[in-house]
């Protein structure tokens, strides 16, 4: 497939995703749309267990051959060896009746000298066969995975394009649909020649990478037990259109998502004094966790504390008994993000205790660091160069991805492709513009290539 055929197929597709745009782990028109294109290009559809999102293989027809002819020449060195062991038997039998029978023993006794000589020749033929069957291996050989996600975001969409989210409320504000689009060229091309592969190819289409646990749902299904290295790409919103962007080390931030549900006692707005006021408490603890990444962290240190969701009352002239409290914490490694959130907690105790309001405080992590490895990235960047594509150094984002739980088994890289949007992700404005859709799947498919075929020693 040329180019701009591949171009025009990948825009089509991914305007169609742009405008049915679904949740985490509710994927199911975006799942049943991509398993249409895949079955009619032929590609292998695994069954694992998902209830949105899929995983394809292409397996390389030279791993199968190899394998077939391991099999066969395993059965050939074991014929072989049976063979000998029988005319050694024979051997044996026709000396001892060389000397029974005298005359005629000399006659048996040369046969038995030459049946033994076969028996050695055919034992050593058994041998070297069953070396070659070993040094072919079992067949399979090396097994690699590319990995898109494919859910979309609560956003009502004001790009103001013509194929615009159909969808109220629900948007592509992250180049999921890029991503998707971008990986189901890579099978279009890797299918075409899957006879050249040195291996298999795993395509993950994974749900829910927007908080909704969709990497461990694909780790949990074993799909990946075998994988030797795995490869993951993003949009970057402010990067130049085609441009790659890629670093070793750590290129997404740790995320924490925090809870601070407070309970006070409300009444009359005219009464406060009667009242436990969880508006101010609230007003409180949000000012005063400022201090927590001013003057608790390192100036040095990368680390984010925002809120999110304020929810308190419904009226002008009522003081609420309830208010809620929401947000995100970021950090580079786990331990930090742990302090942040322990520092936060004791903020918001205190502040309670002031006010007479009890205060439930509530936390998780959503996904640990991403962490490229530094030997993978350099092959990533050879290879975008080796393309004729500019390449260049990313720093790291405070935004989470939870690629970083596939790293955390298996060695890879999160790379970045430029996509010139006017604005940045997770805005109702942000625009990943298709024109590179074709240079994102041909980066991924030689990716996939060449890492079967350093694997493979070729």
């Amino acid at each position: 497939m040329n180019t701009d055929a591949l171009q025009s197929q990948l825009e089509s597709h991914f305007k169609w995703f742009h405008q049915h745009p679904e949740l985490s782990n509710d994927e199911h028109g975006t799942t049943a749309h991509i398993r249409e294109i895949l079955t009619n290009a032929g590609v292998e559809i695994l069954d694992v267990p998902l209830k949105t999102g899929l995983v394809a293989r292409i397996r390389g027809t030279t791993s199968r051959e190899l394998g077939t002819t391991s099999r066969e020449l395993g059965t050939t060195s074991r014929e072989l060896g049976t063979t000998s062991r029988e005319l050694g038997t024979t051997s044996r039998e026709l000396g001892t009746t060389s000397r029974e029978l005298g005359t005629t023993s000399r006659e048996l006794g040369t046969t038995s000298r030459e049946l033994g000589t076969t028996s050695r020749e055919l034992g050593t033929t058994s041998r070297e066969l069953g070396t070659t069957s070993r040094e072919l291996g079992t067949g399979d050989g090396p097994v690699i995975a590319l990995r898109s996600d494919i859910d979309a975001l609560a956003i009502t969409e004001c790009t103001g394009l013509d194929y615009a989210s159909k969808h109220p409320g629900v948007m592509h504000a992250c180049g999921h649909d890029f991503h998707l689009t971008a990986l189901l060229g890579t099978a279009l091309l890797l299918q075409a020649e899957k006879e050249n592969l040195e291996g298999t190819i795993k395509l993950i289409f994974q749900p829910a990478e927007e908080g909704g646990g969709g990497a461990q749902q694909v780790l949990d299904t074993g799909v990946l037990d075998d994988t030797a290295e795995i490869y993951g790409l993003h949009t970057a919103a402010k990067k130049t259109t085609g441009v790659i962007a890629v670093s070793p080390g750590p290129s997404h931030a740790a995320v924490g998502a925090f809870r601070i549900l407070l309970r006070g006692v409300g009444g009359h707005a005219a009464y406060p004094h009667l009242c436990k006021d969880t508006i101010v408490a609230g007003a409180q603890i949000i000012s005063g966790a400022q201090a927590i990444i001013s003057r608790n962290t390192s100036p040095f240190d990368q680390e984010v504390l925002s809120f999110t969701h304020t929810e308190a009352g419904h009226t002008w002239n009522v003081i609420p008994p309830e208010a809620l409290l929401e947000g995100t914490t970021r950090a580079f490694s786990v331990e930090k993000l742990t302090l942040i959130n322990e520092q936060l907690e004791q903020i918001a105790l205190h502040t309670g205790a002031i006010h007479g309001i009890a205060v439930e405080y509530h936390w998780h992590i959503n996904t640990i660091p991403t962490n490229n490895d530094p030997a993978l990235t350099d092959f990533v960047i050879e290879t975008a160069k080796t393309m004729g594509l500019p390449v260049q150094s990313c720093l790291p984002t405070m935004g989470g991805e939870d690629f970083a739980l596939y790293q955390q088994r298996i060695p890879g890289v999160f790379w970045t492709i430029g996509v010139g949007s006017p604005c940045a992700q997770h805005h109702p404005g942000f625009i990943a513009n298709p024109a590179v859709l074709h240079t994102a799947s041909e980066l991924m498919a030689d990716l996939g290539r060449g890492a079967l075929r350093r694997l493979r020693g070729v």
